[in-house]
């Protein structure tokens, strides 16, 4: 059988990270005239590349579909329109009115954010910054001094940062919230000013915020001359059960306890159906005061005294001044003191 004329290929040779179907790295440095690094780097830290590098590098990840358009879109501006933001609960209302006023402003602003829950566990926070870092996120909105700590250590004071809930000690750093300490040191003087001299602190989950409210109310107890070491503290989930349970803990401590203060309106509940089921009569014999103001705190029988936060205003102006600092407006006030309210009701 004669052979058959062999015919030129016009098949161009297969790139490198075709043979799989998928684009790589390498497909979108070769179409955008730079190299693989520089492709890596404006995906990763796009502050770094040139803009005329990346508008190249963004035009190559549009033509051969690398990245969905937002990431393109990201390397253009050098801006990922995303917010990370870290709580310690996802299930507790305190942080959910917070994500409500977070997600408004940053809706109106153009803008999206990743959620993280920490668990209050220093090595979940860590996980989460370590990841969404990978994200390159504009900023971040954080619940704890410690996060802030653990994302200077990552990436430095490259990425703009707002605290909420407490206020940074320094006024260069960005925090929205109140001043624990002083909420603490409020409901002391009230119990005093109301005639009990046997105030104790029930708490669970240490976190820090709850430590400064302790500190607070250890000082108000301390300057009228009374005992401040009337205390059961667990590092538990706080739950309605446990205020039961660290009711009858601390009596058992101190039979003589007259008044609590509660580090959160859940162990608020528990410690008066607990007088309600022993026979104390909640003011009389026993007052009880919480934190935070959760809905139901006002329709309890008796009502519960407890101090009121600006939970849903925390959310919002932390996000609007992270917002403005990315725009690079002139910012009045980097720390924001929102206060707080004690509401006196029939419990104490």
């Amino acid at each position: 059988m004669p052979r058959q004329p062999s015919v030129p290929s016009t098949t161009k040779p297969a790139r490198a990270g075709r043979a799989t179907g998928r684009v790589t790295i390498v497909d979108v440095a070769r179409e955008a005239q730079v190299s693989p690094m520089t492709v890596s780097r404006a995906l990763k830290t796009p502050a770094v590349v040139q803009q005329q590098a990346r508008d190249r590098i963004s035009a190559a990840i549009k033509k051969l579909g690398y990245f969905p358009n937002q990431a393109a879109s990201t390397l253009a501006s050098a801006r990922s329109q995303v917010i990370g933001v870290l709580v310690p609960s996802l299930t507790n209302a305190v942080f959910i009115e917070t994500l409500s006023g977070i997600r408004d402003y940053l809706a109106q602003a153009g803008y999206q954010f990743l959620i993280g829950e920490t668990g209050y566990a220093k090595a979940k926070e860590t996980q989460l910054i370590s990841t969404y870092l990978a994200h390159a996120p504009d900023g971040f909105l954080l619940s704890s001094v410690e996060q802030h700590d653990i994302l200077r250590a990552a990436a430095g004071d490259h990425i703009p940062a707002v605290r909420m809930f407490d206020l940074g000690k320094s006024k260069q750093d960005m925090s929205v919230g109140f001043s624990q300490l002083k909420a603490g040191y409020a409901v002391a003087r009230h119990l005093i000013e109301r005639g009990y001299r046997k105030p104790g602190f029930l708490a669970a989950q240490m976190d820090p915020r709850m430590l400064k409210r302790r500190e607070g109310f250890r000082k108000g107890l301390s300057e009228a001359g009374f005992d401040p070491d009337i205390e059961v503290l667990l590092p538990t989930p706080t739950t309605v059960d446990m205020g039961a349970q660290l009711l009858r803990r601390i009596l058992e401590l101190n039979p003589d306890c007259d008044a609590i203060f509660c580090c959160n309106d859940d162990l608020a509940l528990g410690a008066l159906f607990e007088c309600q089921r022993r026979g104390i009569q909640v003011p009389s014999q026993m007052a009880i005061a919480g934190f935070n103001d959760l809905s139901w705190a006002a329709c309890a029988t008796p009502s519960i005294t407890t101090v009121v936060t600006p939970r849903y205003d925390i959310g919002f102006q932390a996000a609007k001044l992270l917002i403005q600092q990315l725009k690079g407006e002139t910012i009045a006030k980097a720390r924001i003191d929102l206060g707080f309210e004690l509401a006196v009701r029939e419990s104490t």
